[in-house]
């Protein structure tokens, strides 16, 4: 007898999947019904409200294509009560947001609730009072499946769930997905690590850092809404296709806050458009060139010769050069910024003035005090004492001032160092100067030392193994006073000043004390994939854990020796009659002549960053662009061209294990040109 469908289990999830997404129009027809016309002082006040009102009714659209919740937990007793009791246990749908019904009873719970931890938690050894835990499958947005693991039951032997190996090997179109329902235990420990304290996430191709770095994002917004309202949150990544490639993921999880930026997004004080080779780019990204701009901005300050008379009415005050020389020298011991201690001198030396005329009988307030900081005589000394200083003006007098330079370098920078990082020609200003991308990390770290950088609540670095010392310094100054999440893998370091320890990383970032976690679990990157890009490890990282995959598809791998370009676009083809996304990865020099190759072929395709569609699902991408970027199939083109695309051989492999590892389901290597030998 078949079953009645009142009875099916299926048709009751989905009864209440239907039921749950009409609870979410009706929260969202709630707030779009809000009547602020009397509840407002004035029009700041009505549109603030408005914004806020807004931007609640986007965290509540419901996204068709993607589930309203992805599991279930039965609890075995009501949690929180004592189970001696018998308090009958409850039923929770988790999903990637709270959702209520019209009395207020929850209909889906949010995954960052803390009665939904045994979802990612849970397990035969430690059920967590969980007796079934329910996993859907979906189809676009519809349930069309599901499969129960009976936590509590001993009698029932533990299994690998088959919806969860689906689910992260599903086939991808577009930009990157959450992983909110797939997040394994050893990631959900990351995940939900406190705001308080920095995390390092050491990860390698495939093992979800990035995934768990925005869920963790998330989690903390959940968790310490008001607090990181207040301080913000900032995701900063490798470049401007990256970003657009994650950009989806916190909106589908209904957070809409996060802003997003580049580290060239950051220290943008003057328009970037020169390079600098590998060497001079080294030296200038050097820790060390932190000093010598400290130097340099305090070599601004001198020390008085002659003291300041104050005349007020018919009195004249005197503030003697050795008074001020011990004001100026307490300030330069307090080592505090050069813009603040200017500020403090005209206080100062009005204190001094304030003394003396208590000293004479008179009784001066705050108001006389603020009236002699203002006063001409005193100002002038200041400029002349304490003059202002322009950091980019600073910046480029370091760069094609030999003489000033070695003054400030001195012990610090070797001769053939400073010689490295001096313009060749002289420079008008600083709008005609062709600055490089390490020159205005520079700037940047000279307006801090000039005025303190504003800090966030919540930092997230992504592709972190890339960036210079300098780069870390600029970060750490948008997270003093707040957390950061590191994220990156040493093996993928396509830099000549990649990172070479987490720990010395941490350092410059201003987080010594961050806890460093790895990742060593390979959830999107096929097996035989893995295994092979992993021959390039013991020369490129020989410390590093391998990835081990924990895919039961093991993927499709193949090495093609080929002759001709065409050749390359038949590969492409052949994927394509797959479904998902293709990527063809080939050295930057090789992308002109692939271009053509395709375009002969009449197969159209879109640059990396570009969001894929059902038409148009190929991507060419420069190997340069590659990292942090993932499609279900890929063809990486000629292997050895990719090495020798880098400065040295150690980059290029770095960059050919990068480029490797893009593939979700599937490989093809094509070269007419022999493979490097390190992976034969």
């Amino acid at each position: 007898m078949s079953t009645p469908p009142a009875q099916d289990p299926l048709s009751r999830e989905r009864a209440h999947l239907g039921s749950s997404r009409a609870a979410l129009r009706a929260m969202r027809e709630d707030v779009e019904n809000l009547d602020i016309k009397d509840v407002t002082a004035n029009w700041v006040n009505a549109a603030v409200l408005q914004h806020q009102i807004d931007e609640r009714i986007k965290a509540l659209a419901d996204l068709s294509h993607t589930p309203l919740f992805f599991g279930r937990l039965d609890y075995l007793h009501a949690p929180g009560a004592d189970k001696a009791e018998g308090a009958e246990g409850e039923r929770f749908y988790i999903g990637r947001r709270h959702v209520h019904d019209a009395e207020g009873d929850p209909m889906v719970i949010d995954w960052r609730a803390p009665v939904s931890q045994p979802f990612y938690r849970a397990s035969k050894k430690d059920p967590m009072d969980v007796g079934l835990r329910r996993r859907f499958g979906y189809t676009g947005g519809d349930l069309t499946a599901y499969e129960d693991e009976h936590l509590s039951d001993p009698s029932e032997a533990a299994a690998t769930s088959k919806l969860l190996q689906q689910e992260i090997e599903r086939p991808r179109v577009g930009p990157m997905r959450d992983i909110v329902a797939t997040i394994q235990p050893e990631q959900d420990d990351i995940v939900r690590s406190g705001l308080s304290g920095s995390v390092c996430v050491q990860g390698g191709p495939g093992t979800g850092k990035t995934a768990v770095g925005l869920h963790r994002v998330a989690y903390l917004l959940y968790a310490h809404r008001e607090r990181l309202a207040r301080t913000g949150t900032l995701v900063i990544g490798p470049n401007k296709s990256f970003l657009h490639y994650i950009e989806q993921v916190l909106p589908a999880l209904g957070e809409l806050e996060v802003k997003q930026a580049t580290v060239d997004d950051l220290v943008a004080h003057v328009e970037v458009r020169g390079t600098d080779d590998a060497t001079a780019a080294v030296v200038k990204g050097d820790a060390r060139m932190a000093e010598v701009l400290r130097r340099a901005v305090r070599s601004h300050v001198t020390l008085p010769t002659e003291g300041v008379v104050v005349v007020r009415g018919s009195r004249r005050w005197r503030v003697p050069a050795y008074e001020l020389e011990t004001i100026v020298g307490e300030l330069l011991d307090r080592d505090i910024r050069y813009g603040a201690a200017r500020e403090a001198l005209p206080q100062r030396i009005a204190h001094a003035v304030l003394v003396q005329m208590e000293r004479s009988g008179e009784a001066p307030d705050d108001r006389v005090q603020d009236a002699v900081a203002r006063n001409t005589a005193v100002k002038a000394a200041v400029k002349a004492i304490w003059p202002p200083v322009d950091p980019a003006k600073l910046v480029l007098r370091l760069l094609t001032d030999a003489d000033f330079l070695a003054v400030h370098a001195d012990g610090i920078l070797d001769e053939d160092e400073q010689k490295e990082i001096l313009w060749s020609k002289p420079v008008r200003s600083v709008k005609s100067a062709r600055w490089a991308p390490a020159d205005a990390v520079l700037i940047d770290e000279a307006t801090d030392l000039v005025q303190r950088t504003h800090s966030l609540g919540h930092v997230v670095l992504d592709e972190a193994q890339d960036l210079s010392p300098m780069q870390y310094r600029a970060v750490g100054r948008r997270c003093t006073t707040g957390s950061a999440t590191v994220l990156g893998d040493l093996a993928q370091g396509t830099t000549p000043w990649a990172t070479r320890s987490w720990d010395e990383a941490l350092a410059h970032l201003g987080k010594g004390d961050a806890v460093i976690e790895e990742l060593t679990a390979g959830f999107r990157v096929p097996t035989d994939v893995i295994t092979y890009a992993s021959r390039l490890l013991p020369h490129i990282a020989p410390g590093l854990t391998p990835v081990a995959s924990v895919r039961e598809n093991p993927g499709f791998f193949e090495v093609r020796p080929t002759t001709a370009d065409e050749q390359v676009v038949d590969a492409c083809e052949e994927l394509l009659r797959n479904e998902g996304s293709i990527g063809l990865i080939a050295a930057d020099a090789r992308i002109p002549a692939l271009t053509e190759a395709l375009a002969a072929a009449g197969l159209t395709y879109l640059g990396p960053g570009e969001e894929t569609t059902a038409q148009t699902r190929l991507t060419l991408v420069p190997a340069s662009l590659a990292k942090g970027l993932e499609y279900d199939y890929v063809v990486l083109d000629e292997p050895q061209a990719v090495v020798d695309g880098e400065p040295d051989e150690r980059t290029g492999l770095r960059r050919l294990y990068v480029a490797l590892t893009r593939a979700v389901s599937g490989l093809t290597v094509t070269h007419a040109a022999p493979l490097p030998q390190q992976l034969a």
